[in-house]
């Protein structure tokens, strides 16, 4: 079992909790992260919004082969078209399913097990809230104060898509 515990600011601290960077584990290592995914309703709304709100860059869009898609996900009978945007430092895929019929909707909250966000630094939180309000992503509440953490002393507020996706603004306190 593996022991971890907060890091510190000193470096010799930093030093015994962070592993070496180099060592491989179990005979691999994680490289980078690649993307972070989220299943959409409507491939097109989503694209306009990361790309129209938000300013990321559309990388690429095109449906897959059914028969792959199902042998990676297990999905029986899985369509989808795939959207990749690219906003700083992040790739985001946005995948919309046209089969099968049977599908479900998460709904959740952000206290249940297993709720996922995604969070961006910007440099204007009320502009960045009503750029996305224009496109039907709406604040859960108003940005509110930072009070404790790396974050200490910017603003915070969490929005939700038409589809239920969480997406966090956070703007650092300034200098």
């Amino acid at each position: 079992m593996l022991n971890f515990s907060v890091r510190s600011r000193t470096k010799a601290s930093h030093e015994n909790v962070m592993p070496n960077r180099e060592k491989k584990l179990a005979g691999f290592k994680v490289l980078a992260t690649n993307h972070t995914s989220f299943t959409v309703s409507n491939l097109d709304r989503s694209v306009e919004y990361f790309v129209g709100a938000l300013g990321f860059e559309l990388v690429s869009r095109a449906p897959r082969d059914p028969a792959v898609i199902s042998r990676i996900t297990g999905v029986d009978g899985a369509d989808i078209e795939v959207a990749y945007v690219q906003g700083p430092g992040h790739r985001l895929e946005l995948i919309q399913y046209r089969a099968p019929d049977d599908r479900g909707r998460v709904r959740s909250l952000p206290c249940d097990v297993g709720f996922a966000h995604i969070a961006f630094d910007v440099d204007q939180i009320d502009a960045a809230v009503k750029a996305s309000v224009r496109l039907g992503v709406m604040p859960i509440g108003d940005p509110v104060a930072i009070d404790k953490g790396p974050n200490a002393g910017g603003r915070v507020v969490y929005l939700r898509d038409p589809d239920g996706v969480t997406i966090e603004f956070i703007e650092k306190p300034r200098p």
